[in-house]
């Protein structure tokens, strides 16, 4: 077991530098520092150690910007640095020279110099840091490791700088706000970038030069002075599911010499999250809530099939997450769904229920429901009604939007038809372009919904599911007859049961068959009777009276 050495200037009996720890610690030790602020610069050469929070992330600081030096040195030693807030002034806030050092959920600012530096055949990992100041984010020459979930922010001059053949994997960052490039790689390097986000650069956003050859994937170069992505004489490389947008022209430059692979985005494609926006689901699941939904979902009555279909998708979703918040790829997801089956089988409550879900699951921002027929998307002249559908889409975005009987918008029938084309055609453009934003869920009968999804060319491949709810059998009826006597403080009498499992299977169940809203409709009839049959007693009804429906109230109610 590591030995534990504890750092405080307050505690008694605890080291009061961290200094002091360091003379007298042995490899696999770990130091850990209270609550504070520690003016030193830390030279660590040929170490095994950690430095780590003792308490929550941010809440110690070293602060060298009085010293001659990095806030943290290390050199051919192996070192980890946990939950700190590292400051330096005209040094690295961190350098590293050789062996290999873990950096995770730390905070680092420079005045003129890197925030982290590494070199001289040094692996990093660095997870979760944030770069807040400094002439430059990260340097890392002649070194290898991975960059991941990491922020770089409002830096002097470059974001990252990758050179003399340094070959780290960078993913899942966000690189925004630096005064000269977002990447400066050259002298043959060889970073692999991966699902990040370049900003707000006052020159180029990734800039390639001197014999370099990195790979650029699923990342997003936007907003920048300079051109989104250049490629000078002798570089190569690979840039391939990246979007370049609003930079100068060109977005991507290719010099004469150069030889990069570019396969440009398709239009249309799904464009996935980037930075560190791309583990922001995972990051905020909440798997208890899951859990609590899941399980209310497992205690409807029924829809067997349903259930099944719904806790599949939620598993895909789910696994998603932890892959993305992993760094691994994540294909393109919709969340829209088909709800089909005659009424009072479920389809709204389930669709609640899903909007919920994904909401803890961190796909969704609010989880709300948004439920709309025809009329709340069908204007009444040419033009109205894709501003009225594009209103009520707006919303609901955040949750879900559920359309109940949607085939009715392509009913056939003079111009009020075209409105409803006109309605289908901009919910098909909406749910592509602002397809992660909202859940659009549309219901109605089987066959009616399979005339609707063929109104647009579109519209079936929008889609991820389509889901059939099934009639209730006559068990299941009763069920929900006992159920909801349950909750409103009812009980049944001696043989209703039984009655109510014939008179359910005896019914004719057509298309216009209600389900669920049969039994409600059923049990209000039956509370009537109760209500005429208590009248009639001439003394007031006792507690059992009150709360007992009997067989005779079934057979007033079915007359």
């Amino acid at each position: 077991m590591a030995r534990i050495l504890t750092v405080s200037s307050q505690r008694a009996g605890a080291y009061p530098t961290i200094q002091d720890a360091l003379e007298v610690a042995t490899d696999g030790a770990v130091i850990s520092l209270e609550p504070g602020v520690y003016p030193e610069s830390v030279r660590l050469v040929g170490r095994r150690l950690s430095l780590v929070a003792a308490k929550e992330a941010g809440s110690v600081t070293i602060d060298a910007t009085g010293a001659d030096g990095p806030a943290v040195t290390c050199r051919d030693g192996e070192i980890t640095l946990q939950g700190l807030v590292l400051k330096a002034a005209d040094y690295p806030a961190v350098q590293a020279s050789g062996g290999r050092l873990t950096v995770e959920r730390c905070e680092a600012s420079a005045g003129y110099a890197a925030a982290v530096s590494v070199g001289d055949g040094a692996i990093l990992t660095a997870t979760d840091v944030k770069v807040s100041a400094g002439q430059y984010g990260f340097i890392i020459e002649d070194a290898g490791g991975v960059l991941d979930k990491c922020e770089i922010r409002d830096i002097a001059d470059d974001g990252i700088i990758v050179r003399l053949g340094a070959n780290p994997t960078i993913r899942n960052s966000t690189v925004a706000g630096c005064g000269f490039r977002g990447f400066y790689i050259y002298q043959a390097g060889r970073p692999a970038i991966e699902r990040c986000d370049i900003s707000g650069t006052g020159d180029v956003g990734i800039a390639i030069a001197h014999q370099s050859s990195p790979s650029i994937t699923d990342s997003w170069v936007h907003d920048t002075r300079g051109v989104g992505i250049r490629f000078d004489r002798g570089c190569a490389g690979l840039v391939e599911g990246t979007r370049v947008e609003d930079t100068a022209t060109p977005g991507i430059q290719v010099e004469e010499g150069a030889t990069p692979t570019i396969r440009p985005l398709e239009d249309g494609l799904h464009r996935p999250k980037v930075g560190i926006e791309a583990i922001e689901g995972a990051t905020k699941q909440d798997t208890a809530q899951v859990d609590k939904l899941l399980a209310e979902l497992d205690s409807m009555i029924g829809l067997a099939g349903v259930k099944a279909e719904v806790r599949a998708l939620i598993d895909e979703i789910q696994v998603n997450e932890w892959r993305r918040g992993a760094g691994l790829a994540v294909g393109a997801a919709s969340h829209h769904l088909v709800f089909t089956g005659a009424p009072g089988t479920g389809k709204t409550t389930i669709a609640r229920l899903y909007g919920q879900l994904l909401k803890a699951l961190g796909v969704l921002p609010n989880g709300q429901f948004k439920e709309v027929s025809r009329r709340d998307l069908v204007g009444q002249y040419i033009g109205h009604t894709a501003e009225k559908t594009t209103s009520v889409f707006e919303e609901a975005l955040g949750g879900v939007l559920f359309i109940d009987e949607a085939y009715t918008l392509s009913r056939s029938g003079g111009a009020s038809a075209d409105f409803g084309q006109e309605a289908i055609d901009t919910l098909v453009k909406l749910m592509e372009d602002r397809r992660d934003e909202v859940a659009v869920i549309v219901a109605g009968y089987t066959d009616e919904m399979r005339d609707f999804l063929n109104a647009n060319a579109g519209l079936g491949s929008r889609f991820a599911k389509t889901l059939e709810f099934e009639n209730y059998d006559p068990d299941e009826l009763v069920l929900i007859v006992k159920r909801i006597t349950r909750n409103d403080d009812y009980v049944l009498g001696a043989g209703l049961g039984d009655a109510l499992l014939e008179w359910f299977g005896q019914i004719e169940r057509d298309r216009n068959f209600g389900n669920a809203r049969e039994a409600r409709k059923l049990l209000e009839g039956m509370r009537k009777a109760q209500s005429g049959r208590l009248r009639g007693l001439g003394r007031m009804p006792s507690r059992d009276d009150l709360r007992t429906l009997v067989l005779d109230d079934l057979l007033v109610a079915t007359r």
